[in-house]
């Protein structure tokens, strides 16, 4: 009997496949674009709100009823209206005890109110589990498809039965959850929508410095100085010229910003004897910023690419050239070809093709599509040996450029040197510490700190009773 019951249910239609019922609180542009979304994964929608009149804007398949009556036939209600509209639920903590209440809800500044949405919204129901979701995530997003950047979903709540029921709507949805533990993760799930670019401040501010530095130095030293000293007029400079100087120069010295600061870390491990010290905040927030640094690099040498390819069609230089032609011309004078000049401009072209290839390489291996394709060896291979490679080909580059200029001096205009020698401070240094620390006998202790070993492990065991004592 038991056996042919089983035999008939398994033959029966999937209604136990069938998904629970989802309540959905607001029927604005985020309540409406879900329900669709759901409703297209196969979930029963009902929507709970003031109005009981139908809009052409909802859902046909889902039903609209009052606040009371929703909550009454879904288990899990997902509340997409906003904090200052959550008073209407405390006549119905009765019927919400119990309920998994899914808070979607964000603010309009960080950190807005002492305590987070979900938070107050547990204390609001103190029956209900509250679980916090889908904040991260548009009306636009869940309309237009799920796209890469979008799709990841940050999960949090104190019930894990909540949770995981939570879990498997969004991935039903075709979402990624992300698990970020119990409630009290609210408050930070909050405040990611709010920032606008976290990651992205440093290099950017520090971008948009170097550039207005270089600007004003280069108009003091190659604008100003010609009106002054050679009466010419060379404002036009600020149109290509110039930008076209301070681009490589920036982008240069990012770059080796890049790799500073694991040579710097790589000193303080070998300073200290261990890696279970944390390095300090400013490096440790310099070293979390080095993707964002590089990829700002890359578009200083992208914009220094074009600004060299239209070198030929500016006016100043076609007429530079023809005037120098006819001079030549007019005087009976040629000038022999000079065998070093051709070697140092083909070699100065050769080093910033190459440099550019490969931080082009660096920029794409970056990006997470790419990235996650890859072991950590193979991406480690990439972005240290290659990237070492880049910071000296673009170098050599800068000063293939130089060449005998630097010591002219004509090349000090009012005691100040040109633009590409200030360029070359940073990577030079990055590049000097980390040959000296690939010396056999700095190498070797470095790889074995980095190993676990320790010059002084009393100082670990000292740290971690004192650790433990304070946890205690």
């Amino acid at each position: 009997m038991t056996k042919n019951s089983s035999n008939i249910m398994a033959l029966a239609p999937n209604t136990s496949n069938k998904r629970e019922t989802v309540c959905i609180f607001g029927t604005g542009d985020f309540g409406r674009a879900l329900g669709q979304k759901m409703i297209q994964s196969g979930y029963p929608v009902v929507f709970g709100s003031r109005s009981l009149r139908t809009s052409s804007l909802i859902p046909k398949e889902a039903e609209v009823l009052s606040h009371a009556e929703a909550a009454q036939k879904a288990a899990i209600i997902i509340m997409a209206i906003q904090r200052q509209h959550y008073d209407f639920l405390t006549p119905l903590a009765e019927i919400l005890r119990g309920k998994v209440l899914v808070d979607v809800s964000n603010n309009l500044k960080i950190n807005q109110y002492p305590e987070s949405n979900a938070e107050y919204l547990a204390q609001l129901v103190p029956g209900a589990k509250v679980v916090k979701a889908f904040n991260t995530v548009s009306a636009w997003v869940l309309q237009s498809g799920t796209l890469d950047a979008s799709r990841q979903v940050f999960v949090c709540g104190d019930d894990m039965e909540a949770k995981q029921m939570v879990m498997d709507i969004v991935h039903a949805l075709g979402l990624t959850p992300l698990d970020q533990g119990s409630l009290l993760a609210a408050q930070e799930i909050e405040n990611y929508p709010l920032q606008l670019f976290p990651m992205w401040k440093f290099p950017i501010f520090l971008s948009l410095g170097l550039t207005a530095f270089f600007f004003f130095y280069c108009l003091i030293r190659d604008v100003i100085y010609s009106y002054v000293y050679e009466n010419k007029d060379f404002s036009f400079f600020l149109a290509i010229s110039i930008p076209n100087r301070i681009c490589p120069v920036v982008a240069l010295i990012l770059l080796g910003l890049v790799y500073l600061p694991g040579v710097l870390a790589a000193i303080v491990q070998l300073y200290r004897g261990t890696k279970y010290r944390r390095f300090p905040d400013w490096l440790d927030k310099w070293m979390l910023c080095r993707k964002q640094l590089g990829l700002v690099a890359l578009a200083f040498a992208f914009l220094h690419v074009f600004y060299t390819l239209i070198i030929p069609i500016r006016y100043y230089v076609r007429w530079r050239t023809e005037d120098r032609i006819i001079s030549k011309a007019l005087n009976n004078k040629t000038d022999p070809f000079n065998n070093t000049n051709g070697w140092l401009s083909d070699s100065y072209l050769a080093l910033g093709i190459l440099g550019f290839f490969f931080f082009v390489l660096l920029g794409i291996t970056s990006l997470p599509s790419v990235s996650n394709s890859v072991n950590w060896r193979e991406f480690r291979f990439v972005q240290s040996k290659l990237g070492y490679l880049t910071l000296i080909l673009c170098t050599a580059h800068t000063l293939v450029y130089g060449g005998k200029r630097f010591l002219s001096p004509s090349s000090y205009r009012w005691y100040l040197p040109n633009i590409y020698m200030l360029s070359l401070i940073v990577p030079c240094i990055v590049l000097v510490l980390k040959f000296v620390l690939i010396f056999p006998c700095l190498d070797k202790q470095l790889t074995q700190i980095r190993q676990g070993w320790e010059r002084n492990p009393r100082y670990s065991e000292q740290s971690n009773y004192i650790i433990n004592k304070s946890a205690v």
